[in-house]
């Protein structure tokens, strides 16, 4: 069994659930820090893994392919070994790069033509080279190779698109089933349901990738510039699609609101860059809301960046962070990153536990005003 469901709410769709890998168990709901070249920026491994208590952390194959190169990971033993992590990885195929990074894309049945957005030179992505990267990458869960829409999208251009990912998701899974596990652990693939903002596309999708029964569900293609209400309409109309005995992946959300809104709707995991590049330009997620750690009001304030949040990287000073972004020091980048990532840590975990008390939509309720404020 890869996913085991263990509480439900009678108010809500939210859920409470473990994912079953050989490198350990994921409570959901979870937020995955984001890992893009096998480091989540500015933050060791081992702190991941024992002060902010990161379960599962997500790479990258487009960046890990064009640098250092998938057969060097291959060579030292698989990504895992490679940066001294013990936990799950969850790679995404690199889609989303491929259009949103590189250059001269060229999208065809074969697969996606693109120049390198470093040195400039010319590679193919195809559904089959895609899976056969994240193998010798050996993550524990790996993504299909689709095609992530813009906002807005003409009609007939995501329909036409949605039948191409289609066709590279049954590609994917042919070649997934040819793949042998090389470094003692299983792997798993998640197909993507895409479709933009049209719901007759999303459940077309939704449907199609279900007849698939792979052993989790991502959603794709959402928080790209369409309003939360959009985001939030169509993450309910897939997961009212989607079967409740495999876990459900909503891809780059989000916002604290947004988490708690989708998780409200039934989504299981998270991933998004926000806790660490915000973090670097100095914005701060804490229990009472947002902090520009750059204004001046923060000069002389020495109380704890959330005294609500018992973690070390909370007890430092907002005076002192401040200091340390505008002196652009290391450290500052480092603390508020390290400090966002414990609360988005936090507000999963406060979930699964409301959840599991009966009280997470009132708690929801409650906290989202807060998150919204601006400090």
């Amino acid at each position: 069994m890869f996913f085991k469901l263990t509480h439900t709410s009678s108010k809500s769709n939210a859920r409470v659930g473990k994912v079953l890998t050989n490198r350990g168990k994921i409570d959901t709901p979870i937020f995955m820090p984001v890992g893009t070249l096998g480091s989540v920026k500015g933050v060791f491994q081992e702190d991941l893994d024992k002060k902010i208590n990161a379960q599962i952390i997500l790479s990258n194959n487009y960046h890990l392919y064009l640098r250092p190169g998938v057969d060097l990971i291959n060579e030292s033993g698989g990504l895992h070994k490679f940066i001294n992590w013990d936990k799950p990885i969850l790679t995404d195929s690199g889609g989303y790069q491929v259009f949103s990074l590189s250059n001269n894309v060229k999208i065809k049945s074969e697969g996606v033509y693109f120049s390198s957005h470093i040195d400039g030179s010319k590679h193919l992505f195809t559904p089959e080279s895609v899976i056969q990267s994240q193998n010798k990458i050996g993550s524990d869960i790996m993504m299909v190779l689709d095609e992530c829409l813009p906002y807005p999208c003409e009609y007939s251009y995501a329909k036409n698109s949605l039948k191409l990912t289609h066709e590279w998701l049954d590609r994917s899974v042919v070649e997934f089933n040819k793949t042998k596990d090389l470094y003692g652990h299983k792997q798993f693939m998640f197909p993507i349901v895409q479709g933009g903002t049209f719901k007759d596309l999303r459940t077309k999708s939704a449907e199609y990738i279900i007849s698939k029964d792979l052993q989790g569900n991502a959603i794709g293609g959402l928080s790209v510039g369409e309003p939360k209400e959009v985001i939030y309409e169509n993450v309910d109309l897939v997961c009212s699609l989607l079967p409740k005995d495999k876990p459900r992946y909503l891809m780059g959300v989000g916002t604290p609101e947004n988490i708690l809104e989708c998780i409200s709707l039934g989504i299981d995991m998270f991933d998004c860059v926000m806790p660490t590049r915000n973090g670097r330009n100095g914005m701060l997620f804490t229990s009472e809301g947002t902090i520009n750690i750059k204004n001046k009001k923060w000069e002389k304030d020495f109380s704890q960046i959330d005294p609500n949040l018992n973690y070390y990287s909370s007890k430092y000073s907002k005076a002192y962070l401040r200091h340390l972004i505008l002196s652009k020091e290391i450290l500052g980048s480092q603390i508020a990153s390290f400090h966002n990532l414990n609360f988005y840590l936090w507000l999963v975990n406060e979930a699964r536990k409301n959840i599991i008390n009966g009280t997470f939509e009132v708690w929801k309720n409650k906290l989202i005003p807060k998150l919204n404020n601006k400090l």
